[in-house]
């Protein structure tokens, strides 16, 4: 049998959400946001069968992400039994469902590590407070910032859209975003996203303005009870300490009523490893690559 992939489509959020609260661990690559919004980028598909969403990415080559369902009561043999008949090559997958691979067809699938698209937890309350010398610093921006500019924070709703993609425009220049194809795929994912803010489900974020200048943006959303994604964050480099405010004051004002928030992956830059490490992660959600044979 084979499996019939069409296109990541708004109108089935909802059934899409209702398998991913299933698994027992979210990474944040699997959110609906995500899916939808880089489906361009990544040449993303999905086919729905057995009580599970498939996913195929077609660009620049063929391998499929992990599967999206209630992973410990799904029958794995039999799946790929019935869908594959030779050597497939899955990404991006959860040490979670790795373990109940192993545990159930062990013999025919061969794993190696992904750090570079592993996600990033931190403590909520530790990002809000900034306490002690390990956050001295970013303590520091923040209150530079509060004390240089006459700052407004405001929660992230449709009226904000246009502001916001006219401050994605200005930092694309700043960042030269034309001379890379990564930061052009993610400014096209974030356009994507904010036009068709009012009918994805979930959405949140939040907003500095400085005067009427839109001066740093949020992008988040709900994944899971306990959990908040942040999917894109931006700031005008010209404001000293604007990155460090609207990390510091979205939890602040959006984020109270999670234990953690997910800030994603480093994808290998160890530019931004070393800033996603800077803010002490508590835990990771580890993902491999794997091999069926």
């Amino acid at each position: 049998m084979t499996l019939n992939f069409e296109a990541i489509s708004l109108n089935k959020q909802n059934e899409y959400l209702d398998k991913f609260y299933r698994c027992p661990r979210k990474s944040s690559d699997y959110s609906f946001v995500n899916l939808w919004g880089w489906s361009d980028e990544y040449g993303l598909y999905w086919a729905w069968s057995d009580n599970v969403v498939w996913i195929k990415q077609t660009i620049p080559n063929e391998v499929f992400w992990a599967p999206i369902g209630l992973w410990p009561d799904i029958d794995w043999g039999r799946c790929f039994d019935k869908y594959f008949d030779e050597p497939i090559t899955f990404l991006r997958i959860p040490e979670e469902l790795l373990r109940v691979w192993e545990k159930n067809i062990k013999d025919r699938i061969r794993s190696e590590d992904e750090r570079a698209q592993w996600d990033y937890i931190y403590d909520v309350k530790e990002l809000i407070e900034l306490k002690g010398n390990r956050y001295h610093k970013k303590k520091n921006l923040v209150n530079q910032f509060k004390k240089k500019y006459d700052y407004q924070y405001i929660p992230f709703d449709s009226k904000m859209i246009d502001m916001a993609l006219a401050m994605q425009e200005d930092w694309c220049t700043w960042r030269d975003c034309e001379s890379s194809e990564a930061l052009s795929a993610e400014n096209r994912a974030i356009s994507r996203i904010l036009d068709n803010w009012q009918t994805i489900y979930g959405l949140t974020g939040g907003a500095l303005l400085v005067g009427q200048e839109m001066v740093a943006y949020t992008i988040a959303e709900q994944l899971s009870q306990d959990m908040i994604v942040i999917h894109f964050e931006k700031g005008n480099p010209e404001y000293k300490g604007a990155y460090q405010a609207i990390n510091q004051m979205f939890l602040e004002h959006n984020g109270e009523q999670f234990n953690f928030v997910n800030r994603e992956q480093d994808l290998g830059d160890e530019g931004l490893r070393k800033a996603k490490l800077s803010y002490h992660p508590v835990d990771f959600v580890k993902k491999y690559r794997v091999t069926l044979k």
